[in-house]
């Protein structure tokens, strides 16, 4: 008895019921990191396809692994997720009252694997599904299949069914945080009650417990071989982990802003900030006698009135001559001939055609 005391504390009756506001910026931290992830993948493998292409094409696997090993290091250490312990808080099963277990000793195992996977199969899922959808839905615009095809019959009706079934589970979540924030639901989600715990802030015991758990394991030490080898092979899985968890914790706020930075919505706002002016026509183009030079049709020298020879523009204004025809008015006016800008020999450009 005096054992399970020992990890026992007594917590204020209403004070470790974390607020709205951050279980939602928990739930929201993850869901930045994704596509963070996933935009940095995306430019390794467009630099360089034979070698990160493969890791594009199994990004989703391969996150929700690293995800799975991140998770189950937090849950066992920690008795939370990755964002839960960013915030500060902790998982404890339903029906714990005043008295609960601190961090460290971790969630009983039904509720552990319960939490587990719907941290990382849930989100995986429902990426998946969105991801089929889409293709669905390209494949119905372009699709081969003839119309009375019963394979096109079925995608359809599952597409015009998704919509109302992806408002259904997001009204879900909806009303199941309304109910939290008057005080009616004990869970901001509904995954944490099919998890069958609750969150709770950590106290100033959960704190000191666990930085005890983790002097005591980088300070722990033995003399058999095979508990130095177990003990190695810990000590690698567990600096991976903290390497990772501690990566995410620095680099958050970056993943964050890369996501924002290029969500759709942003790209428009600096393709609309950062595009470039239509120049105005040259000053003298609508002036005679400038614009009576001007032939009608486009391979012909303005100057000699025949098909050009050498092309050669001016940077000044653009127009096209014949190297020996625009080469001796510049050097004789020192301007150009169509629009009477200033020019010099230096404004001259040949053109190289595609036959060239």
């Amino acid at each position: 008895m005096a054992e399970v005391g020992a990890h026992l504390t007594a917590a204020p009756a209403g004070g470790d019921r974390p607020s709205i506001f951050e279980a939602v910026a928990q739930d929201s931290l993850m869901a930045a990191v994704k596509p963070a992830l996933q935009h940095l993948v995306k430019v390794l493998a467009e630099s360089n396809p034979a070698r990160y292409g493969s890791l594009w094409r199994w990004f989703d696997e391969i996150y929700v692994l690293l995800d799975l090993l991140l998770q189950q290091h937090y849950l066992a250490r920690c008795s939370a997720s990755f964002s839960e312990n960013f915030y500060s808080l902790k998982r404890i099963p339903m029906g714990e009252g005043t008295r609960q277990a601190l961090a460290t000793a971790g969630l009983p195992k039904r509720q552990h694997w319960k939490s587990l996977l719907l941290l990382v199969l849930v989100p995986y899922l429902k990426g998946k599904l969105e991801k089929l959808v889409s293709s669905l839905r390209e494949e119905d615009e372009y699709s081969i299949h003839p119309p009375s095809s019963s394979w096109k019959r079925f995608y359809r009706a599952f597409l015009a069914a998704y919509p109302f079934v992806n408002m259904t589970w997001e009204g879900w979540f909806l009303i199941q945080q309304l109910c939290y924030i008057l005080g009616e639901a004990q869970h901001h989600s509904p995954l944490l009650r099919l998890a069958g715990v609750r969150l709770v802030r950590l106290t100033s015991e959960d704190i000191q417990a666990l930085e005890k758990k983790l002097a005591g394991a980088t300070s722990g030490q033995t003399h058999s071989f095979t508990s130095r080898v177990q003990l190695a092979l810990r000590k690698a899985l567990g600096g991976i982990a903290f390497s990772l968890s501690t990566g995410l914790s620095v680099s958050v706020f970056f993943l964050q802003f890369l996501d924002w930075w290029y969500s759709s919505e942003n790209q428009e706002t600096i393709k609309s900030l950062t595009a470039l002016p239509t120049p105005p026509p040259p000053v003298h183009l609508d002036h005679e006698p400038s614009s009576a030079l001007l032939p009608k049709l486009k391979t012909v020298c303005p100057l000699c009135r025949k098909i050009r020879v050498n092309a050669t523009a001016l940077s000044t204004s653009g127009f096209v001559f014949c190297y020996r025809c625009i080469y001796s008015h510049v050097k004789a006016h020192q301007r150009c001939p169509v629009t009477g800008y200033a020019t010099e020999l230096q404004h001259l450009v040949k053109l190289y055609s595609p036959e060239s």
